[in-house]
């Protein structure tokens, strides 16, 4: 069984992609082709199998080779359930977690190559440029990030001058998230909070929540602010490798083994420093 695994950078077009991605797979010659399944590779690789006349499965969360059996796990049922299958079909190209791209190779045994870009391609479409995520507008949810920043209810209730200041809170966090990239995250209290007649943070939707009744992410670092750290609130954090945390209650869920490292400070000081930190 021969196994080839590609890294994929920078930006294509799917038009472009497809038929780059499809000659690769057909040029390898292998059995198994690994790619880190990051937003462009979803984006064009499954048209490119299919183009290739190979399989694939996607968010693939660990693979396992035994002789010429090769098995992969992958979470089913909002990340309730955790399948285990193998394919008969070969090629079969498989879409590896980001995070967990480099271990999955490095278990194989397999040296990930850069992903050829292929010939131009001829199309009616005339691309004028590529923006970057998060350059080209309000772009909060961000999968390929190296950071998720989650921001709880906290930011929106009543400080400690009995005042709420929503403003204050969408300035840093919105400041923050431009300066680091980080992709945007939500306990289900914040973007519930429409129906307390408390203050929203204008930017926050229910896209952006994490947590048992949200998105499970797999960023490799997580910072969680205003929020209490309980069950619900984690659950979506179990795949996040780094937690940390900034919290006012010293007593909170985070400082009870969820998080490797609780700030007991007020998140609107610490995060007005950090951001005073990048910019310079």
């Amino acid at each position: 069984m021969t196994i080839k695994a590609y890294s994929i950078e920078g930006n294509g077009t799917f038009a472009q992609d497809v038929p780059a991605f499809a000659a690769a797979i057909k040029g390898a010659g292998a059995d198994i082709v690994l790619v880190p399944g990051v937003s462009r590779a979803k984006r064009s690789m499954p048209a490119a199998a299919m183009r290739a006349g190979a399989a694939i499965d996607t968010n693939v969360v660990a693979v396992q080779a035994e002789g010429e059996k090769l098995t992969v796990q992958r979470w089913a049922y909002r990340q309730r359930i955790l399948t285990t299958f193998t394919r008969a079909a070969r090629p079969w190209v498989i879409l590896v977690d980001p995070s967990l791209f480099g271990d999955i190779c490095a278990q194989l045994g397999v040296t990930p190559e850069a992903m050829p870009s292929g010939a131009a391609v001829e199309t009616r479409t005339t691309v004028n440029g590529v923006v970057a995520a998060g350059k080209g507008g309000e772009s909060t949810i961000k999968p390929d990030s190296p950071l998720l920043f989650v921001a709880g209810a906290g930011w929106t209730k009543k400080q400690a001058d009995g005042q709420s200041h929503a403003a204050d809170a969408e300035s840093i966090i919105l400041q923050f998230l431009d300066k680091s990239q980080a992709s945007l995250g939500s306990t289900k209290s914040l973007v519930d909070m429409s129906g307390e007649g408390n203050a929203v943070l204008s930017f926050m939707t229910h896209l952006n929540q994490v947590g048992q009744t949200g998105s499970t992410p797999r960023h490799p670092k997580g910072l969680s602010t205003c929020c209490h750290g309980e069950e619900p609130h984690v659950v979506g954090w179990r795949f996040i490798k780094e937690r940390r945390a900034v919290n006012i209650d010293a007593n909170c869920g985070w400082a009870r083994g969820k998080a490797d490292v609780l700030y007991v400070a007020d998140a609107f000081a610490v995060m007005a420093k950090v951001n005073e930190l990048l910019c310079k």
